[in-house]
C-alpha cells in the first residue's frame, strides 16, 4: 500500500493506493506540523487511529507533505512519527509548498501558492523548485492567511474597532473574551490554528464591506511580498492557488491579481487529488525504482 498526505497546520488529507495506483481509502486527520508536534505525539496520534492500525504493517511508501517541513531537522521529527508507525514503509517527507507547485502544475512554469491556515508561494518550472521570499509565520507573516484574519478579526473586536452589527454577531457567535483570547495566543500551543478558526466569521460575512476590506488587504499583501518577488510573475506566468481562503474568497482573489496584473491560474481548495494524479503519472511511484 502507499500513502500520500497532504498536510497543513489545521488538517490533513490522507490517501491510500494499492500497488496498482487505486484509492483503497481516505480520510482527514488533524495536521502535523513539526513547530508544534513532537514526533511522539504523531506516532502516538496515529497509533488511536483504527485505520491506520489496520494497514499500518503492510504500507510500502508514505508520501508526507507538511506545513513546517522545511528542513532536515524539522522534517527528522515527522518522520520518525511517522516511522513508529509504518516501520516496514520507504517514507519521504517534504515541504507542504512542494505539493502545492506538484498539484497545480499543468505542463508549464508557473508560481505556486498557498492561502490556508498559513501562506507561502514558489516557482515551480517542471525541474526545480525556487522559494524567493521566506514564510514568517503566523507572528511575523502569513499575509492573506486564514490566521492572520483570525488575527485582525481578535484584534478589531477587542479595540472596538470592529463595525457595531459584526461586532454583536462576532460575540454572540464565539462567547469569548480579551482575556481568553490573549491567554490562547499568547499561552497555549498552536496558537496559529486558533486564530485560524475566526476566520469562519469571515466566510460566513463575506459580502459585508468591512469584512471585503480585510480580505482585500491580506490578499493585496500578499501577492505584493510573495508573489511580485518573482520576476516570472512580471512576465505574465500563471500564479496558481491551494488553500481553504483562496477557494473561499476567490473572486476577491481574482480581483487582486487583476489589479496587480498578475495572471491569475486556478485554485484548489483541496491540492490532495491532483497531488496523487502527479505522483502516478509523473513521479512512478508505481515503479520499482522511483524517480525521485
Amino acid at each position: 500500500m502507499i500513502l500520500i498526505i497532504e498536510s497543513g497546520s489545521t488538517k490533513a488529507d490522507w490517501i491510500c493506493l494499492d500497488q496498482k495506483g487505486t484509492e483503497i481509502s481516505r480520510w482527514s486527520l488533524m495536521g502535523f506540523n513539526p513547530y508544534f508536534h513532537s514526533a511522539d505525539f504523531i506516532g502516538e496520534t496515529l497509533s488511536n487511529h483504527a485505520e491506520i492500525s489496520k494497514i499500518s504493517k503492510t504500507v510500502e511508501q508514505v508520501w508526507f507533505y507538511g506545513a513546517g517541513c522545511s528542513s532536515k531537522d524539522l522534517n527528522k521529527i515527522v518522520f520518525n512519527g511517522l516511522k513508529s508507525v509504518f516501520n516496514n514503509a520507504l517514507i519521504n517527507i517534504d515541504h507542504d509548498l512542494k505539493a502545492a507547485a506538484f498539484a497545480t502544475y499543468n505542463n508549464c512554469p508557473h508560481i505556486a501558492c498557498i492561502l490556508g491556515t498559513g501562506s507561502n508561494s514558489c516557482y515551480f518550472n517542471g525541474k526545480q523548485i525556487l522559494e524567493k521570499v521566506p514564510a514568517l509565520a503566523y507572528i511575523l507573516g502569513d499575509e492573506g492567511s486564514a490566521s492572520s484574519i483570525g488575527k485582525r478579526l481578535c484584534a478589531d473586536w477587542i479595540y472596538g474597532l470592529m463595525p457595531q452589527e459584526l461586532s454583536a454577531d462576532f460575540t454572540s457567535s464565539y462567547k469569548t473574551s480579551k482575556e481568553e483570547i490573549v491567554d490562547k495566543v499568547y499561552n497555549h500551543e498552536h496558537a496559529n490554528v486558533y486564530l485560524a478558526s475566526f476566520s469562519r466569521f469571515a466566510g460566513e460575512h463575506s459580502k459585508h464591506p468591512y469584512i471585503e476590506e480585510i480580505i482585500k488587504d491580506g490578499f493585496k499583501k500578499f501577492l505584493e511580498i510573495h508573489v511580485l518577488c518573482y520576476d516570472e510573475a512580471k512576465e505574465g506566468v500563471p500564479v496558481n492557488f491551494v488553500g481553504s481562503v483562496a477557494k473561499a474568497f476567490e473572486k476577491l482573489l481574482q480581483e487582486q491579481c487583476s489589479k496587480l496584473n498578475i495572471n491569475y491560474g486556478r485554485t484548489q481548495a483541496k491540492p490532495v487529488n491532483l497531488l496523487v494524479e502527479y505522483h502516478l503519472n509523473t513521479l512512478g511511484i508505481l515503479d520499482k525504482e522511483l524517480k525521485v
